[in-house]
């Protein structure tokens, strides 16, 4: 087995999902509290064959992890543009009835008077919808420790969530997480502070990715010269072969 070959392949398809991820990151780079997408290599060291016992070359992998740094915030002046300050998650109920997370304050109200995600998602607060009234005209308003209220009266209290460990959470679409994973369960934040007004920027820099882009795409060239002249190599080495047998 010419192990080149498959490191260099392996390189390639690793470099490729690198070159992916970016993209996503590029697209979500205008997403309020959007969290990029970064790329772990690493080296893994395959067997020779079944059972032999013996560790063979070390094939190139690279995975995607989460990287939840806060974003800044940017002040709109809008009542339900609300943007979070520390480690925490808004939550919402999803179509399905699951809760999911996620950092992006861009709410606005529906028909019922809900606060909303752009989706349509209901903003949660004690676990319930957040529902205002529509027979009151007074402004929306909301503490630092996420109390809700509209004029003088008191709405509830809006549920945000801390992670001890946010790696383990699963993204399910664009800007939002669930916590699939036993090791991700949210707690009541303590550490998080609302700010009405505010959204957060994603973390991603358009600079910096695009950057980050032609260094995957040099890294992917890089890898496909090297499988070009192993096969070349190879089929080189077969002709020869074939033309001593032959005489």
């Amino acid at each position: 087995m010419d192990v080149s070959l498959y490191q260099a392949a392996a390189a390639m398809s690793a470099t490729a999902k690198w070159q992916d991820m970016i993209a996503e990151n590029l697209s979500a780079a205008s997403v309020p509290g959007a969290r990029k997408q970064e790329m772990s290599f690493s080296n893994v060291q395959a067997a020779l064959s079944a059972g032999s016992g013996k560790s063979g070359a070390f094939i190139p992998s690279g995975n995607a992890v989460t990287n939840f740094q806060s974003g800044e915030l940017r002040s709109t002046g809008n009542p339900t543009d609300f943007a979070l300050e520390g480690p925490g998650f808004f939550s919402v109920q999803m179509p399905g009835g699951k809760t999911a997370y996620t950092r992006d304050g861009e709410f606005a109200l529906n028909a019922k008077k809900q606060l909303v995600t752009k989706e349509g998602y209901p903003v949660l607060a004690s676990g319930s919808a957040v529902q205002f009234n529509p027979n009151n005209a007074g402004p929306i308003t909301i503490s630092a420790s996420g109390d809700i209220s509209q004029g003088e009266q008191v709405v509830g209290k809006l549920d945000t969530f801390e992670f001890k460990k946010p790696d383990k959470l699963t993204k399910t679409g664009s800007g939002f997480f669930e916590a699939n994973d036993s090791a991700a369960q949210p707690t009541q934040s303590t550490k998080t502070k609302v700010r009405q007004g505010f959204v957060e920027s994603s973390n991603t820099s358009p600079t910096t990715e695009m950057a980050s882009l032609i260094t995957a795409m040099r890294l992917f060239e890089s890898n496909q010269k090297v499988l070009q002249m192993q096969s070349d190599r190879m089929s080189k080495v077969i002709t020869d072969l074939g033309g001593s047998s032959g005489s």
